[in-house]
């Protein structure tokens, strides 16, 4: 089962990237909830609604570590932009019935030249 969790999430990574909403909404549950520090419980339309766009400013995703654990997975990555920007993620992954029901992100400092930059205060 902890094959089958990460793959869905390496193909949920690589639908992001290649912009297929369909793709990305195929992995969802029906019941699907969304939270980040910007976004408190989003159901599957809002989510869509408010944090899908064009993700043609993503150049690629690191993903560092993937553990697995039952329906739980954590996952770690950096997000590299097309215009050198990039940051690192990490997001806890709940799934039901082969589908991912909860992601929940917690935001990591940006990085630039594999390093991080010092946060305003």
């Amino acid at each position: 089962m902890s094959d089958d969790h990460e793959r869905v999430i390496r193909n949920l990574f690589a639908a992001y990237i290649a912009n297929d909403r369909q793709r990305v909404s195929d992995a969802l549950a029906d019941d699907f909830r969304f939270t980040s520090p910007f976004d408190d419980d989003l159901d599957k339309a809002a989510y869509f609604e408010r944090c899908w766009r064009d993700t043609g400013w993503i150049a690629r995703h690191d993903i560092e570590r993937i553990f697995v654990r039952g329906d739980e997975a954590f996952v770690t990555y950096c997000c590299l932009a097309k215009d050198g920007r990039s940051f690192r993620n990490t997001e806890f992954f709940t799934f039901a019935g082969g589908k991912v029901r909860r992601i929940e992100v917690y935001f990591g400092a940006a990085r630039q030249d594999g390093r991080f930059l010092p946060q305003p205060r």
